[in-house]
Formats: structure tokens, C-alpha cells, sequence
């Protein structure tokens, strides 16, 4: 069955965790003076739980940072983790105690208050998301939880934060449009939009800039390339393109070469949805069948992180749709990828998982200082502040929707090479881009799927006119 079709009828059962996490606390293998914690044995690989020793007053606070650690999508796990942590590192006085996805930040405090971190590892599939989420909610005892990273996942860790009221979750890079658009969980909040936001001016790009009339679709069966291809269709289709065919291939896909056959190739391009090492395996796929990439493909957001330089030299000229500024040029963008990049030398800083997980944290952060760290009366005063943020971001400046939904810019990237050395650069930004994507989605319209919305030409957009910037 799959993931996205279970994940919608999954049953949240509880796990005999809290012993074993209540061992292990005790085990104390962090460094001395910190508390540790560690999720079962069978995650792959083990999470750790890091204390920022305090010396101030109050309580440890406890944040929780989930992410794929296994999967498909394992390579984003350092991005994940370090975002979350440089955060605390620039926004918290923290320091960071190596360079390891799961090393530790010490020192970090917030309105006083020690911070007191935690890891859980997920697989990408919404079961693994949840248990690792209710081990850290349930046994761990976080106050928030920061993340999860995929579609799927999100969608069920939002149903479950409806049975955790005591709990604020804020999403981490999870771009599936229904996790806030339909679940709409009150303690649940996405800083960094969806998928199909992130895809604004792409679709637009393809017709007027590319003249794609005809287009095939290949991405992962799951709801986040879904809500990418709803993004994209809403421009391109709108203003007459047509979509020939959608391939999906299941997420735990190794040999994309049997799916990329399946395109046709009477098509002006083709939009890749993957993300991981399934984008490296279908990109060399693609290629390695004579078909050029330049003019030729367009990639969804996650085929636009470093780890697909991979791919090799071909990948340049490859353009896509992103909520981050990748090559940006602005003091925000490049004074934030500067420090990452001294902090954690070994971690792309230009990387959305990177970025969305420092935004989240750094919200987090934010509205803790605005209201001295209160956590009581079911964390209303701290929701109440991340409601009314408005924080500028390396990204950008953001604000929450009243589904707890950023509005925010996205940007149109291109991959380019940097004499031998593949790189980004900014080609569009679209400014305030809502969840509705200029009224072609609402709460009632039927979630994207593997065929839905259908390809039809109608109004698009403000920003996908012909003559727009």
C-alpha cells in the first residue's frame, strides 16, 4: 500500500519506550554535566539528546528536533540537525560541541532558561514519524517539537499533535499542503509554507520563459511531490500548457532507470520531484538515456539541494522552484550561509532543509524570549507570540495565515557551474506567496494526488502572467 494512502488511515499506537529512554537517560553518555537521552535500539542510526548546561535560573526548557535519519532522504539529516542547532548557536549564546549531526550545542539559553535539546530519527514513513514523535512528547517530555521533514510525515504529526494539547509542534521542512491546510492541528505551526508555494514562477518559467507546451511529471507516491506538481500545474496549465503523463515510483525506489522509461519523449521537458538519492539515481537515469537536462528538465525543491551536485557537470543548467534564495546575494542570505558555514564547515548552509529547520528554531526562540519562557496554561502565551511573528529570516520576511500557515517569498533557482564547481544562482523571486496559491487552492478542494487537480487551462496567479517579475 502506499505511504500516502496508509498514513491517512494509520492508528497512532503507543510504544513501550519509556523505560528503555529512562535507562538510557540515566546511562549519561553525552559529555559531563549534560543529560542524555537516546531513542530505542532499532533506530537506525541512534538519536542523542543534548543539555546546554545553564548556570542561569529556571527550569531546562526542552525542544525536540526530529528528522530523517534513515531512507531515502538520511543525507538530509545533518542539514536538518545542524539548522536547528546553528540557530541556538547565533540566536542563543550556544556553542556548538562538534560538528556531528548529533553532537551537542551547550551553553544555550533562552529568556534565562537552560536549553536542553533532543534528537529523533524518522524514515520518511508517517509510523516511524509518530513513534519517534510520541517518544520524545511522551517519554522524553518535550515542551516543542521541531520538525518532521517529509510529507507524509507531517500530515501524521499533526493529527497526533491534536492528542498532545500540552505540546507545541512547529514543522520542520514536512511540504505536504494538507497538513495545515485541512488537518489544521491549533498547536501546530509551519514557518516555511508548502510544497506548492515553494513551486511559485516555476510553472509560469516552463510556458513563457522555457515555451514547454507539453510536460511529463516524475516524483516519488507520496503527498509532498504531489502538493510540488499541484504548484507547478496551477501556473503551467493555467495558462494552457498540458500535462502528458505523471509516472510516480514508490519512495523506497532504487533503480529510477525502469520509470524513467516510462516518459515520453515527445515532450517539450520533464519535472523531477525526487529528492535525496532517488533525485541522483533518476537524474543519471535521465541522462545516461541520451536526454539532456539543460532546457530540458526542471527540478521540484528537494532536486535543488547540494547533495544532487552529485549528479555531475550535466546537472547545470537545471532550473527549479525553492523557498530559499539559493546563490542569493542579499546581507541576509549570505551573512547567515557565511556563519553556518564557520560553524559547521562540513554541512551545505544553502540547503532548504538547512534553512527551514534554523527558521523553526530560530521562531521557537523568538517567541520564548518575547514571553520570558512561560510554558504554562498549555503553552498559550508562547503560541500567542509565534502567531504574531513576523520575523525576517535568511529567506526572508514571513507571517502566519490563520491556519498557522506561512505567507512568504519563493524563488525561482538555477544550478550553474562556477568554473568546474556546480552552484546557484537566484533567477526570480515571487514575493508574499500564500497557501492558496492566488485562490487556486482552499480547504475544500480535494488534496493533491497522483492525478490531482487535473491539468486545465484557467486563471493563474498575479505572478505567472506573461510580463510579471
Amino acid at each position: 500500500m502506499p505511504e500516502h494512502q496508509r498514513s491517512r488511515r494509520m492508528s497512532v499506537r503507543p510504544l513501550p519506550l519509556l523505560a528503555a529512554a529512562v535507562a538510557l537517560v540515566a546511562a549519561g553518555c553525552g559529555s559531563s554535566g549534560s543529560n542524555t537521552s537516546s531513542a530505542p535500539a532499532s533506530s537506525a542510526p541512534a538519536n542523542t539528546a543534548s543539555t546546554a548546561p545553564g548556570g542561569s535560573g529556571g527550569h531546562a526548557i526542552k525542544i525536540g528536533v526530529l528528522t530523517t535519519c534513515g531512507g531515502p532522504f538520511a543525507l538530509f539529516e545533518a542539514e536538518a540537525f545542524s539548522g536547528a542547532k546553528y540557530a541556538l548557536v547565533k540566536n542563543a549564546g550556544g556553542t556548538a560541541a562538534g560538528t556531528k549531526p548529533q553532537d551537542q550545542v551547550t551553553g544555550a539559553t533562552i529568556a534565562g532558561r537552560p536549553v536542553r535539546l533532543s534528537f529523533g530519527c524518522s524514515d520518511a514513513t508517517p509510523d516511524k514519524a509518530v513513534a519517534e514523535a510520541r517518544r520524545l512528547v511522551e517519554s522524553v517530555k518535550v515542551d516543542v517539537l521541531l520538525g518532521p521533514l517529509s510529507g507524509d510525515e507531517g500530515i501524521a504529526v499533526a493529527n497526533y499533535a491534536k492528542s498532545q494539547p500540552q505540546v507545541t509542534f512547529i514543522n520542520g521542512t514536512s511540504g505536504a499542503q494538507e497538513t495545515t491546510l485541512k488537518v489544521k492541528a491549533p498547536n501546530f505551526f509551519r514557518f516555511g509554507g508548502d510544497g506548492a508555494q515553494w513551486m511559485a514562477g516555476l510553472g509560469s518559467y516552463a510556458y513563457n520563459q522555457l515555451h514547454w507546451r507539453t510536460a511529463a511529471i516524475l516524483g516519488e507516491d507520496y503527498s509532498y511531490p504531489y502538493t510540488q506538481a499541484a504548484g507547478f500545474s496551477a501556473e503551467f496549465c493555467g495558462l494552457g500548457g498540458q500535462i502528458v503523463k505523471r509516472v510516480w515510483a514508490p519512495l523506497t525506489t532504487t533503480d529510477w532507470s525502469s520509470y524513467v522509461t516510462q516518459l515520453p519523449r515527445d515532450v517539450d521537458g520533464v519535472l523531477f520531484l525526487t529528492g535525496g538519492t532517488n533525485t541522483v539515481n533518476a537524474l543519471k537515469a535521465f541522462t545516461q538515456l541520451g536526454q539532456q537536462i539543460k532546457g530540458h528538465a526542471l527540478g521540484g525543491s528537494s532536486v535543488l539541494d547540494p547533495t544532487a551536485f552529485s549528479v555531475g557537470s550535466q546537472m547545470a543548467g537545471l532550473v527549479g522552484g525553492s523557498p530559499v534564495p539559493l546563490g542569493g546575494t542579499t546581507p541576509d542570505w549570505t551573512s547567515y550561509v557565511n556563519g553556518f558555514q564557520k560553524t559547521y564547515p562540513k554541512v551545505p548552509g544553502d540547503s532548504l532543509f538547512t534553512v527551514l529547520y534554523y527558521n523553526g528554531m530560530s521562531a521557537i526562540i523568538d517567541a520564548l524570549n518575547q514571553t520570558k519562557a512561560s510554558l504554562s496554561g498549555n503553552e498559550q502565551a508562547f503560541r500567542s507570540a509565534l502567531t504574531k511573528l513576523a520575523p525576517t529570516f535568511p529567506n526572508g520576511t514571513v507571517k502566519l495565515d490563520a491556519n498557522r500557515n506561512s505567507i512568504q517569498p519563493a524563488y525561482v533557482v538555477q544550478v550553474v557551474d562556477n568554473g568546474g564547481k556546480l552552484g546557484f544562482k537566484v533567477i526570480r523571486k515571487v514575493d508574499q506567496v500564500t497557501q492558496d496559491f492566488g485562490g487556486a487552492f482552499s480547504a475544500s478542494s480535494a488534496s493533491p494526488g497522483r492525478d490531482a487537480p487535473a491539468c486545465k487551462r484557467g486563471p493563474v496567479p498575479s505572478w505567472a502572467k506573461a510580463g510579471a517579475s
